[in-house]
């Protein structure tokens, strides 16, 4: 059987894609491929949606079977064995949930990331005292005092992403309610607020807030994440969390219509220059 995986990494979403486009194009079945490996249609569809691991002897088959050259084999090959390697977020597997693991894996690999927060401010801006406050409140389920510092050391390696040389663009949209409520008391918003205008120098970074004089607007429904990649065989997705867990989103006419109520939002709150006005005001208040 092919190894399974708590969730994908990117590398493997990308490998499986790969691998239905070369049955596709030789013009073959799962059941053809199937019958190569002598297993389950059913396996030959898992690995092509990288719900398992790429296991190598399978590979080699397929790969001979729709007809792939012995060099482009061999770089596939390697290819997949560095896929399969777990990514850093593996060392939190205690606390992080596998739904969350693959978002973990597409934030490290997207070139864009367009956010939208009604709630919160978005993890990858959060400071550890305000991320701590968050999640005290219960805002993951219950946990232990272990398991919180856990998680706060989760976000803040996460964060390391936007101080990468080939960090992604990150366009947030937040509610003035996620501002507004404050997390941690008065010096730990003050804080956070300084870390949010912190990021606005970031030329990769624009952050807005949609104030409540600018009335309602499209994305209220909830939080929701766009990622954009720069490899050609990942379409754009959506991620969308709810109580107990979150759906990936990457059929066209879903993400379209993300995508749209994103512009829309952005378009409708204040600009970028207009938020760095909001903020320091807000801290002035605090």
């Amino acid at each position: 059987m092919s190894e399974p995986r708590s969730a994908p990494t990117v590398g493997q979403v990308v490998l499986g894609r790969r691998l239905l486009d070369l049955r596709e194009r030789a013009g073959l079945k799962r059941e053809d491929a199937a019958r190569v490996l002598r297993v389950a249609p059913a396996t030959v569809r898992r690995m092509e949606m990288a719900e398992v691991a790429l296991k190598i002897p399978y590979l080699q088959l397929l790969l001979k079977a729709y007809g792939v050259c012995d060099d482009e084999a061999e770089l596939f090959v390697q290819v997949a064995e560095e896929a399969n390697r777990p990514g850093w977020w593996q060392r939190f597997r205690d606390i992080l949930p596998d739904w969350f693991s693959m978002y973990v894996s597409l934030e490290g690999a997207a070139s864009l990331i367009r956010s939208y927060e009604p709630h919160f401010v978005p993890g990858l801006l959060q400071t550890e005292d305000y991320a701590r406050a968050v999640l005290r409140s219960g805002a993951i389920g219950q946990t232990s005092p272990d398991d919180i510092e856990r998680h706060v050391a989760l976000r803040m390696r996460r964060q390391q992403l936007l101080t990468r040389t080939d960090a992604p663009r990150f366009w947030a949209v937040m509610d003035e309610t996620a501002l507004r409520r404050q997390a941690g008391g008065p010096e730990v918003m003050r804080a956070q607020i300084d870390k949010l205008l912190e990021a606005t120098k970031l030329p990769h970074v624009t952050l807005q807030v949609a104030p409540f004089v600018s009335g309602p607007h499209p994305g209220t429904y909830g939080p929701f994440v766009l990622f954009r990649f720069a490899m050609p065989e990942l379409p754009d997705m959506v991620y969308s969390e709810y109580l107990t867990g979150a759906v990936y989103l990457d059929a066209r006419a879903e993400v379209a219509t993300h995508l749209e109520v994103m512009d829309r939002m952005a378009a409708q709150a204040a600009t970028a220059q207009r938020t760095k006005e909001i903020l320091q005001d807000l801290r002035k208040e605090l």
